[in-house]
């Protein structure tokens, strides 16, 4: 049997939904968003992971373009980079319109389908981005973004990461007004990067369905952004998903070992290492 070609004519009634994609930061790191050096209408091999011809190989129907920003910006800085990681998906969908069609709902995902276009969406990586501003996390829906990861890899000011030492033993008072705000405005809640503690916080707090836009699962690779199995256990009632990311290091046990060896060997030089010295 061809398992490729069974895989791309299944594809074909089974498109892949992507729950996050950083071609932005990437764009904003090696060209600040000039786009005319980043054709992703060409193969950009050796350039970046994303183009439009591998995403559409690749069987990509819905793609959850991630407007993250990274955890050491803070205040308004992180909320004008946020505006511009939102703009150049905005630009990217102006520039690429037979391939690219902007999505705000499922029904519109669907829409995108039977065009023959890749739904584009948005999601915010790390509640650092609204400054503790539920008027900007507002702003932020009415911008298009659909998801936002509670956390990136440190604690913000009301949600512990799964990569930083405890602060609040999961969400502060104001993180479960966050969760709640979400559910009210339609953001769904990533619990991707955040803390065991976190997660079970937000699936307490959650009425609408969460999600893990890149996780994989802890009993399988021990590491500390993957999912528990208790968590993991109340994803079916909650009607949350989570969606597995292929980072070796998040599936494979002896790509754990090599890293904590590397972030080690970096701390002993003065460096600073990928991952924290913390399990949680």
């Amino acid at each position: 049997m061809d398992f490729l070609a069974e895989a791309r004519s299944l594809l074909t009634s089974f498109p892949v939904v992507d729950g996050h994609n950083d071609l932005p930061w990437a764009l904003r790191e090696q060209v600040r968003y000039d786009l005319d050096r980043r054709d992703i209408a060409t193969d950009q091999t050796g350039s970046l992971h994303t183009d439009i011809p591998r995403l559409r190989s690749g069987g990509v129907g819905a793609q959850f373009w991630s407007v993250y920003v990274r955890s050491d910006m803070a205040g308004d800085e992180a909320v004008s980079a946020t505006l511009e990681q939102i703009d150049v998906v905005d630009r990217l969908l102006a520039r690429y319109p037979a391939d690219l069609a902007r999505a705000l709902t499922a029904g519109d995902m669907e829409a995108a389908r039977k065009e023959g276009r890749i739904a584009s969406l948005m999601g915010a990586e790390g509640g650092h981005s609204i400054n503790n501003s539920l008027a900007t996390l507002r702003a932020l829906h009415t911008l298009g973004v659909r998801y936002m990861t509670l956390t990136h890899n440190d604690n913000n000011d009301w949600a512990d990461s799964a990569t930083d030492e405890p602060r609040f033993g999961g969400l502060s008072a104001f993180g479960h007004e966050v969760v709640r705000e979400m559910n009210r405005t339609g953001v769904l809640v990533d619990l991707s990067h955040v803390a065991p503690t976190t997660m079970r916080d937000a699936l307490d707090t959650t009425a609408a369905p969460v999600i893990f836009s890149h996780s994989s699962a802890r009993a399988i690779c021990d590491h500390p952004r993957n999912i528990p199995d208790d968590v993991l256990e109340r994803l079916p009632a909650n009607g949350g998903v989570a969606m597995a990311t292929f980072v070796p290091k998040f599936v494979l046990p002896a790509a754990v070992a090599w890293t904590r060896a590397a972030d080690e060997n970096m701390r002993e030089h003065g460096l600073h290492p990928s991952t924290p010295p913390r399990r949680v």
